[in-house]
């Protein structure tokens, strides 16, 4: 499909044409890029950099794997401590 490159404000753009947005799941925003000298745009995935850790623990917990790697330290005045 040929499309134009208009002027919006200082910046140009294309526009997108409904079908295209549907066909690709693109909603709101994008993140875009250039490979190969072609613009290229993709769905936003949202990071959650803990994902997935509750249910590993869980797995890891299941196996009995869940001992500590290192010994528990103490310091010999820890006896006499009134908590």
């Amino acid at each position: 499909m040929r499309t134009a490159i208009r002027k919006i404000g200082n910046s140009q753009g294309v526009l997108i044409p409904k079908p295209m947005l549907a066909e690709t799941g693109l909603e709101t925003d994008v993140d875009i890029s250039v490979e190969n000298g072609a613009i290229v745009l993709r769905p936003v995935k949202e990071h959650q950099p803990r994902a997935g850790w509750a249910d590993a623990a869980r797995e890891i917990a299941a196996r009995d794997d869940d001992v500590p790697v290192w010994p528990e330290f103490a310091n010999a005045e820890d006896a006499a401590l009134q908590w």
